[in-house]
């Protein structure tokens, strides 16, 4: 299995991180600050949103999130999204472990389980083999899952300026999901590691730094640098005319 370390012949491997969660639980945000500090210390860091990351899977994450295909069935869904991370990882993810880079994931396989098995009702035994066929033997080395302070506060913050289709399944459907992300954080508590994402940006940032400090041990030396997290909680700076953010924070990516 390609999940960083080294390889059967002694070989680097890269480290592969996903963050999970609830939509506007602060996936995005989080991951460009652990992105920012992992380059400050040299490493080669590749960034990735599901389903996206290529071109062919930026087509299918218009499908599968465009409110107008309010028909898309179910089974239909999951399969989008499969054909989208079996092309991430076969065209990005597995060339940037293998050539050690850190590799950064907003959502994979456990998103698929919450939404798809756990959401929509369809076979977890299914789901799992279908990922399992996705991922080609990839699999994460540490996933950290956000959990902002209940589904409908968060889905509130992710849907400020628009609900995709996925946004759009309701307050049950999104209780579902999130039952399903605990779930899987106390069948795997070593690989997944829950982070209370309510509060202040820099508490959250330094409790992620906590739960990696075991792969990037310079960690634990920068979690009392209280200038390095108290970026996280200045303003965001307003770029565009008319004092519009720039972009949409939160949501799916």
């Amino acid at each position: 299995m390609v999940h960083g370390g080294q390889d059967s012949a002694g070989g680097a491997r890269g480290v592969f991180i996903t963050f999970e969660g609830g939509d506007g639980a602060g996936k995005s945000t989080h991951i460009r600050f652990l992105a920012k500090a992992l380059r400050r210390h040299g490493l080669e860091v590749v960034s990735l949103r599901e389903p996206g990351g290529t071109p062919i899977g930026e087509k299918l994450r218009q499908v599968v999130l465009d409110p107008g295909n309010g028909e898309l069935s179910d089974e239909s869904e999951l399969l989008v999204f499969e054909a989208a991370r079996a092309q991430l990882v076969s065209e990005v993810i597995k060339p940037a472990l293998e050539r050690g880079a850190v590799v950064l994931c907003d959502r994979f396989t456990d998103s698929t389980l919450a939404y798809q098995a756990c959401g929509r009702g369809l076979s977890a035994e299914f789901v799992r083999r279908a990922n399992e066929f996705a991922c080609q033997g990839v699999c994460p080395c540490r996933t950290i899952l956000l959990v902002a302070g209940g589904s409908a506060a968060s889905l509130k913050r992710a849907t400020r300026r628009g609900a995709d289709r996925i946004e759009r399944g309701g307050a049950a459907f999104h209780e579902r999901v999130m039952e399903g992300f605990l779930e899987a954080a106390r069948r795997e508590p070593e690989r997944i590691r829950t982070v209370e994402s309510a509060g202040k940006r820099s508490d959250t940032a330094r409790a992620v730094f906590a739960q990696l400090a075991d792969l990037f041990p310079w960690m634990a030396d920068e979690l009392d640098d209280g200038r390095l997290f108290a970026q996280l909680d200045r303003p965001p700076r307003r770029r565009n005319r008319g004092g519009r953010p720039a972009r949409k924070e939160g949501g799916r990516g």
